[in-house]
């Protein structure tokens, strides 16, 4: 059975983090393994507590998976401190982890900050060169090229969607994928390869509000899809069908932003 190995914060509601991640992997025919950065108390109205876990306490979860069922691949979300990002680049490294899929988690879909400061400086100097993939919203690109001073501050279209990609996969040196769902109109993402190639993917808008977790779930699905031994291209293809199941499904919990139906693919004999 193929595995994977979700490193990210706890959602106590259910719908991203951790537990998306394992709903995502689990709705895609493989076996999933966690280690936890951060429990959250939150909901679907906003985040209300975080308790990062101690970087001793996360690299002990990382060497009981790493040691014992090696993961096919490994999606990265919720990094607390730069410490957290020390342990999990190290664990990466000396285990030999491929098919990293890397999720930069600033923002909670209800708007409450997750990550940042010293601890996004961290991933992006020791994580973000170790993956396959980094998956940023158009929020956390904008964050991500504040250093570019050839780029606007604010990305509104796709071919600043495009630059921004382009830049990112250069400095980096891995590839990226800028995900439009900010923007009106026609869904656009657009995929930028370490290796030069570029694509614009288009797809549905889902008329649904309830998307709390939606990023979390379609990195989950992209490292799915790399597990089960997908080119690149393909896992991104199938993970975007995925996620547009699970918003279809129209999944209504909650008095705030809900949750997608991670599960709405399975079949269920009674």
């Amino acid at each position: 059975m193929n595995t994977a190995l979700t490193i990210a914060g706890s959602d106590s509601s259910g719908g991203a983090g951790i537990q998306a991640d394992i709903k995502t992997m689990t709705a895609h025919g493989i076996f999933a393994m966690s280690a936890i950065t951060s429990m959250t108390a939150q909901n679907t109205t906003g985040v209300y507590a975080i308790q990062p876990s101690t970087p001793d306490f996360l690299g002990a979860q990382l060497k009981a998976v790493f040691e014992d069922i090696m993961p096919d691949a490994v999606k990265i979300g919720m990094i607390s401190t730069a410490e957290q990002a020390e342990v999990i680049a190290r664990s990466l490294k000396l285990y030999g982890a491929k098919n990293i899929v890397l999720d930069p988690v600033l923002v909670a879909s209800s708007g409450s900050t997750l990550s940042g400061g010293t601890a996004l400086e961290a991933s992006e100097k020791l994580l973000f060169p170790m993956a396959e993939i980094i998956t940023p919203n158009l929020p956390e690109t904008e964050v991500l090229i504040r250093g570019a001073s050839r780029l606007p501050k604010k990305i509104g279209n796709e071919g600043q969607m495009i630059a921004a990609a382009e830049w990112l996969a250069e400095k980096y040196g891995c590839s990226v994928l800028v995900k439009g769902g900010h923007l009106s109109g026609e869904a656009v993402d657009v995929l930028v390869e370490s290796g030069g190639g570029r694509r614009v993917l288009r797809g549905e808008r889902v008329p649904n509000p309830n998307n709390h977790g939606t990023g979390c779930t379609l990195s989950s699905a992209i490292a799915s899809n790399l597990a089960l031994g997908k080119g690149l291209e393909a896992a991104v293809d199938g993970a975007k069908r995925y996620v547009a199941g699970c918003l279809k499904a129209m999944l209504a919990l909650g008095n705030g932003v809900g949750p997608v139906n991670h599960l709405w693919n399975l079949k269920i004999n009674n």
